[in-house]
């Protein structure tokens, strides 16, 4: 009897990179799918009695490893089933693929189903090198691709629990199709049973052999309540193993450290020379700092001394600014010394680039060799931009402060921003000049610390509400850690907000299977760190908008999805009331409507404006009725969230700040920022604000943004954010 590991020897002791159907039929079983009972007829072999083939009709495929998509070839057909007709289609095969390599034919019963969409399944099984085995499943048949942009499938990993597999299925349009049907047509198959053939075949992936890379069932349909793959391939490869585990430990001294040291401060403005005065600039002590520089005794203050040899002792954190050939041999030294618990790598030059693999090949071994040891660094970088640590007091940047919209006073805001490119972090965090992150972490190429590794060193830290990323890609092993932390740091109330800017190395691996057709790698990353509670962005405005909610309604109620509106504009209105997402517009209740009633009395307004949801305050209402009015509004029972739409160029409200030509004073007491403000600390409630207007108004946004409240400048960003995050802490 064959089994996986028989079919996978023998194709792969042919040269063989992919099984034939046949025994893509093997796998299957193994995965507890079910597949038709088939015959296997050999090149020139003669069509064997039928008679155990079910049904009064047959599927002739051609074995043809190498041809993904047979349909279109014309390498199936379906035709009586008698000795005649199929050996007519093998002869129409034969002519069609002559030239190619063919292993023989297949000939199976034909299973009734239904062919509509949403009546046939795909499932595909990916072995990953980021996040172990990955599980697509989507709408199949043969316009699966076609379909997939607007019924993107679920994608599952092996390693989640029922909670990130639960909304992995939610969250997909295809499984809804799948499960519910569609214009009254029967479903494919109940959802509960679905969800429970998912996970059977995620149980049961690691038992396949290794050299299984891909696995794909299309269609797979239900008949009497079995899963049975009318279609199958297998894909042969290897699979990179995960990476040695790094020590997570060990970043407290990296982050935290006691004693700093930095090698390759010039005596002008060089990069090391910035990092040692933004160290200085962020509170580090001098006395802690050693400048390993020779022929020097001192700079700004810091101890110098020729060579690591000369350090006092093993440093927490040595931070190397030097060029990349000196790099591996600077870290060799490093390791074989013990002169560091922890390592920033600035330069670039390290692998990511033509011709330094090598230099790449060389830190990485000191580093691993250190680790055997027991005592060797972790390490930041390279093509780093260096680490901040509010906590750890110092600012290991080449960004010189002055550069910073951001000032020193700034409060902290419980933020860990990790970013592979340290361009991406310092541009976005520019357009946040009121948010100084806890920490700052530029990753670069990722030769030892990843980003699942600070997401794991943080997942218990209270004092990190909010991760922000940025990967272009993860190591192997690296994606699952990642997930699991998000999980981690999700289920204890925080949020990571991610940004993928770039597909992983194995996304050429299945390119010509349907399953990378509908979900590419850099896709298959974005939906599992979704299913896993992370907020994910599509775009850079998206990135910076959840950015924005996610610090701000951090501790803010957000009790369910009902959306209470107000503007002061008309278009504003009509904007919130055509997209709200999906948060709803309550009807206000007859107290709030009464006491609206009463301020639009006062405001001469009775007359003009009607009291619902989203409420039109026009541009006549003054600081004193617009403020009371949003009061109204978030106080209603019926209202779990707010968006407060203030188009600042009416001259009922004072918007600006003093200057000539106007007596406006945007700070003044009474002005509408202070009575935004006061609400905003008065209030529990999670809501956001928009400000639709030019440059003129960006001091009353960023006014307005110091005072904690998240302010966009468009209606519709405004709402789309605050959406998704309501989605997010509501669980859905």
């Amino acid at each position: 009897m064959s089994t996986p590991e028989s079919v996978v020897a023998a194709a792969l002791g042919a040269g063989r990179a992919a099984l034939t159907e046949a025994e893509a039929y093997v796998v299957a079983g193994a995965l507890g799918i079910g597949v038709p009972v088939h015959r296997v007829i050999p090149p020139g072999g003669a069509v064997p009695p039928l008679d155990a083939l079910p049904g009064e009709r047959v599927v002739v495929k051609v074995l043809a490893p190498a041809v993904a998509h047979k349909t279109e070839r014309g390498g199936i057909a379906v035709v009586p089933r008698d000795g005649g007709a199929v050996g007519a289609a093998i002869e129409a095969m034969r002519r069609a693929f002559a030239g190619e390599e063919v292993l023989g034919w297949l000939v199976a019963e034909f299973v009734p189903h239904e062919s509509r969409p949403g009546g046939e399944v795909l499932i595909g099984l990916r072995r990953t090198a980021e996040f172990g085995p990955v599980l697509v499943l989507g709408v199949g048949g043969v316009h699966a691709e076609l379909l997939a942009p607007s019924l993107a499938p679920a994608v599952l990993r092996a390693g989640g629990g029922e909670d990130e597999r639960e909304r992995a299925l939610r969250a997909s349009p295809a499984v809804g199709l799948l499960a519910n049907g569609w214009r009254g047509a029967p479903p494919a198959v109940r959802g509960g049973e679905l969800a429970s053939f998912a996970q059977s075949v995620l149980a049961a992936a690691p038992g396949l052999p290794a050299e299984v890379v891909e696995f794909e069932a299309n269609p797979v349909v239900f008949a009497e309540r079995r899963p049975v793959a009318l279609d199958a391939l297998v894909r042969l490869g290897t699979v990179p193993p995960p990476a040695p585990d790094r020590p997570v430990r060990q970043i407290d001294r990296l982050l935290h450290p006691r004693s700093l040291a930095v090698i390759g401060v010039s005596d002008r403005g060089n990069p090391g020379r910035v990092i040692l005065e933004n160290v200085l600039a962020a509170g580090f002590p001098a006395e802690a700092v050693t400048v390993v520089k020779p022929g020097v005794d001192e700079i700004l203050g810091c101890r110098c001394v020729p060579d690591l040899a000369a350090l006092p002792g093993r440093v927490d954190l040595l931070v190397l600014s030097i060029g990349a050939a000196a790099a591996p041999e600077a870290l060799e030294e490093v390791v074989e010394r013990g002169a560091a618990e922890g390592v920033i790598l600035i330069p670039g030059g390290l692998g990511e680039r033509e011709g330094s693999e090598a230099l790449a090949v060389r830190a990485r071994a000191a580093v691993e060799r250190g680790r055997r040891r027991g005592d060797g660094p972790v390490v930041n970088g390279g093509n780093s931009m260096g680490i901040r640590s509010v906590p750890g007091r110092y600012d290991a940047t080449f960004i010189p402060g002055y550069k910073a919209s951001a000032a020193p006073e700034t409060p902290v805001a419980p933020l860990a921003f990790v970013s592979q490119s340290g361009a991406f972090a310092i541009a976005r965090l520019d357009r946040f000049p009121h948010l100084r992150p806890r920490y700052l972490v530029t990753l670069g190429n990722q030769l030892d610390l990843t980003a699942g590794d600070y997401l794991a060193f943080w997942q218990d830290d209270p004092e990190v509400a909010v991760c922000a990323c940025y990967l272009e890609g993860f190591r192997p092993g690296d994606g699952a850690r990642f997930l699991d932390a998000t999980a981690r740091i999700r289920a204890r109330g925080g949020v990571v907000v991610l940004y993928l800017g770039g597909r992983t190395p194995a996304g050429s691996a299945a390119a010509s299977s349907h399953t990378a057709s509908l979900a590419p790698e850099h896709r298959v990353a974005g939906a599992l760190a979704a299913a896993a509670g992370a907020l994910v962005a599509d775009t850079l405005e998206d990135f910076e908008d959840l950015l924005r909610v996610a610090v701000a309604l951090r501790d803010r109620e957000v009790a369910g999805g009902r959306l209470g509106a107000v503007s002061n504009a008309g278009f504003e209105c009509v904007a919130l009331a055509d997209g709200p997402g999906s948060l709803s517009l309550p009807r206000l209740g007859d107290d709030t409507v009464g006491r609206i009633e009463a301020v639009l009395a006062g405001q001469r307004l009775g007359g003009l404006v009607g009291v619902r949801n989203p409420l039109d305050l026009t541009p006549m209402a003054d600081a004193a009725g617009f403020a009371e009015a949003v009061a109204a509004v978030l106080a209603d029972p019926a209202v779990d969230l707010g968006v407060v739409g203030c188009v600042p160029l009416t001259p009922a409200l004072a918007t600006l700040e003093r200057g000539r030509g106007h007596s406006e004073d945007l700070a003044a007491p009474g002005s509408i920022a202070a009575r935004l403000a006061d609400l905003w600390r008065a209030g529990t409630k999670a809501w956001v604000l928009v400000i639709d207007g030019g440059a003129l108004y960006d001091p009353l946004a960023r006014h307005l943004e110091r005072e904690g409240i998240p302010v966009f400048r468009t209606a519709d960003r405004a709402v789309r954010a605050l959406d998704r995050y309501a989605a997010l802490r509501l669980g859905r």
